[in-house]
This record gives C-alpha cells, structure tokens and sequence, in this order.
C-alpha cells in the first residue's frame, strides 16, 4: 500500500502555524518531506490536502503544491520501474536530491537536517547545530552558498572570523566539527561528493583545547560531601546532584534529569547515557543510597528520581527548556556552595565528572584505567575505555572513594 499526500504536521511552530509537507507512505511506513509553505489551521483544507480560499494566495500557492507532488509521483513512478523492489530511503534520496531545486545548497539541507533532530527528540544537537547554522550565515552575510563552496579557503576565513570576534579553540573545533558532520551528511545523502573533501586539508585535531580542565580533591570534595545542609537547605539539591553525580562516575546532569525510579534496583543504577547511548551499570554506593533514599521519601509524583522534571509526558523541546532553565539554577547554587566551602575553583555541574577522575587517580588508581580521558580530554575516548573494561572495574575503583 502507497499513497503520497500533502499534509500539515501535527506539531505546531513557534508563531503558531505548521509546516506543508510531503506525507510518502510505502508498506506502512511513512516519512514527511518539508514543502517551502506553512501555514495556520483555518487556511488549510484537510481533505483536499491544499490551501483554501481563506489564504491570500491560494491559487498559486496550490499551483506549487501540485508541482511537488507531481515531482514527488514521477520519481516514485519512476522507482518502480527501475527497481524490483525500493524503500522510502531510496526515495528519498531521489527526491531530495535529483528533483530538489534547493539541492547542493548548504543553508536549506541544514534546516533540513535540524528538523529531523528535532522530530527525533535530539534537541541538544539540533541545538548546536541551529547555533552553529546561524554564525555560518552570519560569516557568509546570509548569502546563498552551495557545498561546493565549503573549501579550505574558507573554513579558515570562518576560523579567522571566528578569532575576531574572541572565538576559543575550542568553541572554534565544535563549531567545525558540526560543519563536518554536516558535510558528511550531505555526502551520505548524495547532495554532494566526496571529491575534495574540505576536511581532509583542513585539520579540526589543531584546536584541541589546551586548557587546564577544573577538577577538585578529595579534600574539597569532601567539603561538599560534609556541607551543612540544616544551615542551608536551600542548597540540598545542588549538593545532593553534585555528590551522586561524582559518585555515578561523573554521571552528568542531563542523565541525571531524566533517569527514572525503574532504573534502580536494590544495588544498582542502569541507564543508558544520552550523549554517546551507551549503557552504564553503577554499583550503589552508601552515599549514594543515602541520596536515593531522601528523593524516595520526598518523591514527586513522577516517574524521574531528582524533582527536576515536574511531570511525566513531556515533550523533548519541553524538557530541552526545563533544563536550560534547572541547570542555570544549578550552576549558580554549585557557585555558591564553593564559596562557603572556600572552594577557590569556578565550580559547574560538569566539575564532578572531572573530579571523580582526578580523585581516583590520587587514590593511585592505574592511570590505564582512569585514562587522562574521563572528561580531561575526549569524551568519546572516556567512552571506548568504558565498553572495554566493563562495570566491575570501574566499581572497585569507585569504591576507593569512600
């Protein structure tokens, strides 16, 4: 069973419309192919799949329309013939990139690709890749540039702007390494070929950040273990995220945000991690016990263990909001305790991560095991060590810090 249509999405956008597109079903599934058209509800005729006369320009407007289905039939026609059998990716790949009039132009495949994200629910990579998006235009003066343009030439002109305007290393290598991962896409995608590769003379490894990374000892660790929370309760959370978070083997705060009560059982914690999707397996450890069981007794009523996220059910962009807004909060409170402690270190929620690191290497753990990686240098690398040495490992190293 086939069938293409031109349907609105169910998700509403930020001024209230919702996007045209392409509905392509083929053996039930489905994907959605975005039009250059969006518009309100009440503009929109639900059984014809068109605008209606309430929009000031329907009749061109539809005009257009017809040209992306018929586009859209012609090619799927057109597969059939050639192909005994073929799938929505190939279709896909035919649509967007033979029949595209945007086709091979870096800006609409980039929005294209954020979409997905965040259809996806990964709304902290659509994120980075919808801030890395707008400082590429804004370097390009919002003009029209094709992939093709992407040369070696100008991803130094854009590190050099970038310097200008007070750019790090390492804010420049994330921002390049989102162009790369873009241009990558693109190649999959067949948009563009893997012939001159701007980054294959254009080397990201040269802007590894030399930075010292913020990482406590176990002394003031322990001030913040030992914190007096009767005198400041206002700051138990922070402490508590802090403490478990070091404890979890720096688990971070998004992880932290959404692990759930059916996560844990009676001594241990699995979740998968949202950055890298690996899977971890903690040995409870009694400080952490202790934490669990205060969160256990003032619970909210919701599925998730830390009273960040306020109910069930929400949406991705809605959690993304939540934890901009928590962690801000956090980091503040984390500020805060460190001057009381007299922590003369700018501590931030990711300082437990370093510092779980950098206390077990003064327990003399083997540096083979710690790495210099558990976020002192590459998270990816932290994340190979991990798979290779598996849980026990890491649990009786952790245990050292009690």
């Amino acid at each position: 069973m086939s069938s293409i249509k031109t349907v609105l999405r169910k998700k509403a956008l930020a001024d209230g419309t919702y996007p045209v597109c392409l509905r392509v079903t083929k053996n039930r599934k489905t994907k959605f192919f975005n039009t250059i058209f969006k518009t309100t509800e009440n503009e929109w005729d639900f059984s014809s799949g068109c605008f209606n006369r309430k929009n000031s320009n329907y009749i061109q407007n539809n005009r257009l329309l017809l040209k992306f289905k018929d586009r859209a039939l012609k090619i799927y026609s057109d597969l059939q013939l050639e192909k005994e059998y073929f799938d929505l990716d190939d279709f896909s790949k035919r649509f967007r990139v033979d029949n595209n009039p945007a086709s091979g132009y870096l800006f609409p495949f980039w929005e294209e690709i954020i979409a997905e994200m965040r259809l996806a629910g990964r709304m902290g990579n659509a994120t980075m890749y919808n801030e890395t998006m707008k400082s590429v235009n804004h370097f390009c003066r919002f003009k029209k540039i094709r992939f093709q343009d992407i040369t070696n030439s100008f991803l130094n002109k854009y590190e050099a702007w970038l310097r200008s305007r007070g750019g790090t290393d390492g804010g420049i290598s994330i921002k390049q390494r989102t162009l790369r991962a873009l241009y990558n896409k693109a190649i999959e995608r067949d948009i563009t070929k893997d012939i001159n590769h701007p980054f294959k003379t254009y080397k990201i490894s040269k802007l590894k950040g030399r930075g010292i990374k913020k990482a406590l000892d176990m002394d003031q660790v322990s001030r913040i273990i030992q914190f007096d929370l009767i005198k400041y309760p206002h700051l138990r959370d922070a402490r508590n995220y802090f403490v478990f978070s070091f404890y979890t083997r720096g688990m971070n705060y998004t992880d932290m945000m959404v692990l759930e009560w059916k996560d844990i059982d009676a001594t241990t914690i699995s979740y998968i991690r949202n950055k890298t999707k690996g899977r971890f397996v903690i040995t409870i450890l009694p400080p952490v016990r202790e934490i669990l069981n205060y969160y256990k007794e003032n619970a909210l009523a919701t599925e998730y263990v830390f009273p960040i996220l306020l109910k069930d059910g929400l949406t991705p962009a809605q959690i993304a909001d939540r934890k901009k807004k928590t962690l801000a909060k956090y980091n503040r409170d984390l500020k805060e305790i460190a001057k009381i402690c007299a922590i003369n270190k700018s501590l931030s929620s990711y300082v437990a991560r370093h510092s779980f690191a950098n206390c077990l290497k003064q327990k003399g753990v083997a540096t083979d095991i710690i790495g210099e990686s558990l976020g002192h240098k590459d998270l990816m690398t932290t994340q190979v060590y991990l798979k290779e040495l598996g849980s026990t490992v890491l649990d009786d190293a952790a245990a050292l810090l009690l």
